[in-house]
């Protein structure tokens, strides 16, 4: 274990607070990336929510359309792909990338200038698959030139993904400061390694397959993989769930983050949280697998070998990330009633539950008796994923922003559009999974012209129009709290309350460094001797503390 040792430069003074173009593009340090990624996924939440509304009202009524047939494939394609990978992975990436560092006593990234390239790789393939995408390519499309673009493209942003996420995960290993073991890592910083281990070992896979369906593509002769629908039928399983659940893991260390720090107690329970945050990480497999793990239908009916033969690899990628999110919600949420209201409390709260709803639903799914495969249960699942990172990330907007504007956010409008946009992602979510009891057809890339169709116009009984008018109505709430957040955030920035070093009374070391952080973090190294080392030093005015 080693420290990045660099000269520590004093906090950059108020005036300095708009740098040049120049500086932000060519920048390595790990508080800029952040929030260059934060700025890129909140525009991307923002265009991927127009889309995602407007193909649930489509669905209201199944006897008319008001959008062009043809523009169905390519809209659903942003949708799905917009809410994955360029908002829910990039924006946890981007609160990891400000926060980590500090919370490892580190004075900068391992391997700077590859989390740059990387999210600069990121936005680039990003960017190049929308415009694919719009240009009738992507999944399904028409334009043989525009399927190859975006197939490369998403690749491309998958890479820098994955460039960046590997300069975290060697951050944790290897820069944490003097004394900070593996057993003293912070909890969040813990959840992000376990989140950047898996994600690593399952975004290549998914990388791979897309440039094989690419040269399948290009030259027909393989067959097996050619043609326009190749992205829906081999790489589908990465753009979903359990692949999603992975996403989620910083979900939970925030929540045993702001629970330890609003309690003013250190987190009994540590060890088990560690291990129920890398027991969601056991969803991996269900990646490295590429086909759905499920119990058959008719489940009964089976021989005691097929049971076990279905059982047994259901309860690993299934059951075991379900035990370890139920367990990291359960295990903090007793500190809860004896911690101090506040929104980061709130939000971490409102996050963690409904990640832990969206791993429930995951499992539920892949029941064979419960018919659910094929319907918009699936989207159902995915936007409670998609939601409880977008709760989590004002959360931890509202906790850390201290640490690069130096100023902090109003809490209780914070508290309030966190809250309704945790309504808006219930809105969205739950009548997707009720109409999958329903046998709504879903989606996760259209397969061809006539499920395109079958997605939009479909008939069950029951109040089908109603479950799409909730979901368009959760979706549009999310849009109208997401940009009424991000002006809340510029707003704060530019003109908030200026925050103290420690606001919040914080526990972990990004609270001994100055707010705003300066460019080298800190000044000089600290030597710490427990998992919560601000703690050690401030008076014991609980039983809890001076029993540690």
């Amino acid at each position: 274990m080693t420290t990045i040792e660099t000269h520590a430069t004093s906090a950059a003074p108020a005036s300095a607070g708009l740098s040049s173009v120049a500086e932000w593009i060519t920048t390595t340090d790990h508080k800029r990336l952040g929030r260059l990624y934060l700025g890129a996924s909140a525009l991307s939440l923002v265009g991927s929510l127009v889309v995602a509304a407007l193909l649930a009202f489509e669905r209201v009524d199944t006897a008319t359309t008001f959008l062009n047939i043809g523009s169905i494939t390519q809209l659903f394609s942003v949708y799905r792909f917009g809410l994955t990978y360029m908002v829910m992975l990039p924006v946890v990436i981007g609160v990891a990338l400000v926060v980590v560092p500090l919370q490892l006593g580190s004075r900068s990234l391992a391997f700077p200038r590859l989390a740059a390239a990387g999210f600069w790789t990121w936005l680039i393939g990003a960017i190049a698959s929308v415009v694919a995408i719009v240009a009738n390519g992507g999944p399904n499309g028409g334009n043989p030139r525009f399927v190859d673009l975006f197939t490369l493209a998403a690749a491309l942003a998958l890479a820098g993904l994955v460039l960046t996420l590997v300069s975290l995960a060697t951050s944790i290993l290897t820069t944490r400061t003097p004394g900070m073991n593996m057993k003293r890592v912070p909890v969040f910083s813990w959840s992000v390694l376990v989140m950047a281990l898996t994600s690593v070992l399952a975004l290549p896979i998914v990388i791979g397959l897309l440039v094989l369906v690419y040269v399948a593509h290009k030259y027909p002769s393989l067959s097996e993989l050619s043609g326009n629908h190749a992205v829906d039928t081999w790489v589908s399983f990465g753009f979903t769930h359990p692949t999603t659940i992975l996403f989620t893991i910083p979900v939970f260390g925030f929540l045993a983050e702001v629970v330890a720090t609003a309690s003013k107690r250190r987190l009994r329970p540590r060890g088990p949280v560690l291990a129920a945050s890398a027991l969601v990480g056991v969803a991996l497999l269900a990646t490295a697998i590429q086909t759905p793990v499920i119990i058959r239908a008719g489940f009964r009916s089976l021989s005691g070998g097929d049971k076990i033969s279905d059982l047994a690899p259901y309860a690993v990628v299934h059951v075991l990330p379900l035990l370890g999110a139920f367990l990291a919600v359960a295990l903090v949420l007793p500190f809860v009633g004896r911690a101090k209201p506040s929104a980061p409390l709130l939000l971490g709260v409102l996050a963690a539950l409904l990640g832990l709803a969206g791993v429930a639903a995951s499992a539920l799914q892949h029941i064979g008796d419960a018919a659910l495969i094929g319907t918009t249960f699936e989207e159902g699942t995915w936007l409670l994923l998609v939601s409880s990172v977008v709760v989590f990330a004002m959360g931890a907007v509202v906790y850390w922003a201290p640490k690069w504007s130096g100023r902090s956010l109003p809490a209780v409008p914070a508290m309030g559009l966190g809250f309704l946009t945790f309504v808006g992602g219930l809105l969205a979510g739950v009548p997707m999974l009720i109409a999958g009891f329903a046998d709504q057809p879903g989606a996760v890339f259209p397969a061809v012209e006539p499920g395109v169709e079958g997605v939009i116009k479909f008939s069950y009984s029951g109040p089908s129009g109603l479950w799409n008018v909730l979901t368009g109505v959760g979706l549009s709430l999310m849009l109208v709290t997401t940009l009424a957040f991000v002006a809340l955030t510029l707003r704060a920035a530019a003109k908030g309350e200026r925050a103290g070093d420690d606001p919040w009374d914080g526990q972990t070391l990004e609270w001994a460094t100055p707010s705003p952080a300066p460019s080298d973090n800190f000044a000089a190294l600290h030597v710490i001797t427990s998992a919560e080392p601000l703690l050690d030093l401030k008076p014991a005015t609980t039983s809890e503390r001076s029993d540690a």
